[in-house]
């Protein structure tokens, strides 16, 4: 079982190494956008929408990374102070009654709105008008990603729970 919850962390370490480059593109372009702006007078109409979903691909794809080192936001007042067997318990039971049903609604959810996109190939409404359907299969897959580091998370967790030590 182990195995399979380190190769579940590894994939999500090296998703998340690898779509982290994607702020240096992101980066890039908004600094062109500006030069171009102010210096030249000669604003582009592609900027916008392409940074807009490079950015959506870095946030989301980021998530399940942010959730493996803990780099969420949380409040950790109470959490801190608990042994690690009482913090793995409290972890467990939000786990199962915010995380879990939350993502599985978002999957479940992400689906037809996915495919509805997909469906009518679906594009932005600017003059550039990039496509948005492969954009929003991000929400689907970035909610099994969730749900698959999550549930690394979790059994890990609740091992800890049963037994009182990693």
């Amino acid at each position: 079982m182990e195995r399979v919850l380190q190769a579940i962390d590894r994939f999500t370490d090296y998703t998340g190494k690898v779509v982290s480059w994607l702020i240096v593109l992101l980066t890039v372009l908004v600094v062109l956008e500006v030069i171009l702006r102010r210096f030249f007078n000669s604003p582009t109409i592609w900027s916008f929408e392409v940074t807009q979903q490079i950015f959506a691909f870095h946030f989301m794809l980021l998530a399940p990374y942010a959730l493996l080192h803990r780099s969420h936001v949380a409040v950790d007042i109470f959490h801190e102070k608990l042994s690690n067997r009482k913090r793995a318990v409290l972890d467990v039971v939000s786990y199962l009654i915010f995380f879990f049903p939350f993502l599985a609604v978002v999957f479940w959810q992400g689906i037809p709105y996915a495919a509805n996109s997909w469906g009518m190939r679906e594009t932005s409404f600017s003059s550039f008008s990039p496509p948005l359907y492969y954009v929003k299969t991000l929400i689907p897959g970035t909610a099994f990603l969730l749900l698959l580091q999550g549930a690394a998370i979790f059994l890990r967790q609740l091992r800890i729970a049963i037994k009182g030590v990693e």
